[in-house]
C-alpha cells in the first residue's frame, strides 16, 4: 500500500482587491477558506458551503462568484475583490455601504457582505439599476432576518446617490 504523503500544493498568483498576491495553495482548497484561513479576508463569510445562501459572494474579474464553489488553484491571474475593498479609504463607506446603514439593511450582518459584493457588481455594470434588477439579482442570496424590504431600499437609495455623484461630477 503506497504511503501518504504530504499534500501537493500549488502556486497561485492573483490580484487582491488590487495588490498582487502568490500563495501556496493545496489542490482541494476552495477560495473561501484561502481567503479567510490563508490571507485573512475574514470578510467573505462562509454559511452553506454548496453556493446556495450567497454569503461568501466576493467578485472574480469583476463578475459576482460563490468563493465555496470556486477551487484556490482556478483563480491563477484573476482579479478577486472581497468586501474589503468597497470602502474607498479608511473610514469612509462606498456609497452602497453607507445607504445600507442609513435604511437599516442590516440585521445580523452574516449574509451582509456577499449581499453588498453583488449589488456593488450590479451597481458597476448598470448604475441605473432598478427594483426588479435589485430582486433579480438578490435573488440567490438568503437573508433570515430583514425579509430584504431594507436591502432593497439600501440598494435603490445607493442608485439615486450615485445618481447624484455623477450629475455633481457632470
Amino acid at each position: 500500500m503506497p504511503q501518504l504523503t504530504a499534500r501537493h500544493k500549488h502556486r497561485v498568483a492573483f490580484r487582491l482587491n488590487g495588490r498582487a498576491v502568490e500563495v501556496q495553495a493545496e489542490s482541494r482548497m476552495l477560495l473561501s477558506d484561502l481567503l479567510r484561513h490563508e490571507i485573512g479576508a475574514t470578510g467573505t463569510h462562509v454559511g452553506c458551503e454548496h453556493g446556495v445562501c450567497g454569503a461568501c459572494t466576493v467578485q472574480v474579474d469583476g463578475a459576482p462568484a460563490r468563493a465555496c464553489l470556486i477551487l484556490a488553484a482556478q483563480i491563477e491571474g484573476a482579479d478577486v475583490r472581497t468586501v474589503e475593498a468597497l470602502a474607498p479609504e479608511p473610514g469612509r463607506l462606498s456609497a452602497l455601504q453607507a445607504a445600507f446603514r442609513e435604511q437599516y439593511g442590516l440585521q445580523c450582518g452574516f449574509c451582509t457582505p456577499g449581499i453588498l459584493m453583488t449589488l456593488d457588481a450590479l451597481l458597476t455594470a448598470k448604475p441605473e439599476a432598478d427594483r426588479e434588477d435589485i430582486h433579480e439579482h438578490l435573488s440567490g442570496h438568503l437573508c433570515r432576518c430583514t425579509g430584504y424590504v431594507t436591502i432593497v431600499a439600501a440598494a435603490l437609495a445607493a442608485v439615486e446617490e450615485l445618481r447624484k455623484e455623477q450629475d455633481d461630477n457632470a
